[in-house]
């Protein structure tokens, strides 16, 4: 029966669930497959543990799909995956390995379970899982990156930077998406970064970083970036946008979760005729609040927009004065205090509005939580994956 045998798919699955220790399968795997193929090894980072984790969550979507007989959307997941390992350098010469270490894996793992059933249904998954991806790979014509020079590091606030590059050649994204970043300080560490500006011809591009608390590329890029660094920047990923026939627009940025909505807002600048749009912009204190001054401007000659600044704290910490004053002009909103949970949800529901969210993990699921206890329709509300 093969991928028509949903019982056998699921005692599959079952073996890779990252509740119940399928991020230790995976690990297996690897260590199988390198020790197979030695030249793979150094095409990944040392320390595995979110690579691990991300191949465990997606291998289980994936199985958890084929289950339901759907077919479409995972493999253009495949698809994209195997499109996107061509930034590691993983190569065609390496699938075979790869192949024949992730089902010798699972055979071991699956132990008394795997009888002939269970053999067929994850031979025929294996085969289609890395054969989708093998395919793409090979078949993509674009190259697997692009290469750039930083050209400005501004230090906004004591945990956030702006980097400006310009790029070998143009990088072709939507506004609203974002792309991978491996960075001279951390080789082989990849990085999701959201570019703050609409993609430019002339191969223009503009990133906004925060320090994470044991972040090590994050890190590094906030305190040690110079103009001169060669940064290396994958091909584009995710979907957020505005519809321009779908009514009018709620926006919510936590931090440097603005880059891709200031991205989306200087798209719309462009025409000459857009949907409302309202974004809370957030931070801890008022100093973070970086890009203030960018949206007033944009706010100023774009009646369509509305900015609310939201602080958790009404002042500002004494190393505040170390930065940059992020105050805009008089005469527009007035910075609200609180959550930006609490203060969106304040305003209502907005089951009206296209809703997209920014930012951290625990924002966008606070905010997301929130607003649909109000009654937003949770498909209205977009924001990309808490886990890349």
């Amino acid at each position: 029966m093969g991928l028509d045998d949903r019982d056998a798919l699921m005692t599959v699955r079952a073996a890779v669930d990252p509740a119940h220790g399928g991020d230790d399968v995976i690990g297996r795997f690897y260590n199988r497959w390198f020790a197979s193929d030695l030249s793979a090894r150094d095409l990944f980072p040392p320390e595995l543990a979110t690579q691990r984790t991300a191949f465990s969550q997606a291998l289980f979507w994936v199985l958890g799909e084929f289950i339901e007989q759907r077919a479409e959307e995972p493999v253009a997941f495949l698809a994209q995956l195997g499109r996107d390992h061509r930034k590691y350098g993983v190569g065609q010469q390496h699938y075979a390995a790869l192949h024949d270490a992730l089902l010798a894996t699972l055979r071991d793992e699956l132990g008394a379970s795997w009888d002939a059933r269970v053999a067929e249904a994850t031979t025929h998954a294996v085969d289609l899982i890395v054969g989708v991806m093998r395919g793409a790979a090979d078949s993509e014509q674009t190259p697997p990156y692009v290469d750039g020079t930083v050209v400005e590091h501004l230090r906004v606030t004591r945990d956030v930077s702006v980097v400006r590059l310009q790029l070998d050649q143009a990088l072709s994204y939507h506004a609203g998406q974002y792309v991978a970043v491996q960075v001279p300080q951390w080789p082989r560490r990849w990085r999701h970064l959201s570019p703050s500006m609409p993609s430019d011809a002339s191969g223009a591009i503009e990133f906004h970083i925060r320090s994470v608390s044991g972040g090590m590329v994050s890190t590094a890029i906030v305190n040690q970036t110079a103009p001169g660094d060669r940064w290396r920047l994958s091909n584009p990923h995710g979907g957020m946008h505005v519809s321009r026939s779908d009514g009018d627009v709620l926006m919510v940025a936590g931090s440097t979760g603005l880059a891709p909505l200031r991205a989306l807002l200087m798209n719309l600048c462009r025409e000459a005729e857009n949907p409302r749009v309202h974004l809370f912009f957030g931070g801890r204190y008022p100093c973070d609040l970086y890009d203030l001054r960018t949206l007033w401007e944009i706010a100023a000659t774009n009646p369509w927009l509305s900015v609310t600044p939201v602080s958790e704290y009404t002042s500002d910490p004494p190393w505040a004065d170390d930065y940059p004053d992020v105050q805009p002009p008089r005469g527009l909103h007035v910075r609200q205090t609180g959550l930006l949970p609490d203060v969106v949800t304040s305003y209502g529901s907005w089951g009206d509005r296209q809703i997209l969210l920014c930012g951290g993990p625990q924002m966008v699921t606070a905010t997301k939580a929130a607003l649909i206890a109000k009654g937003a329709p949770p498909e209205r509300i977009q924001h990309d994956p808490l886990a890349h």
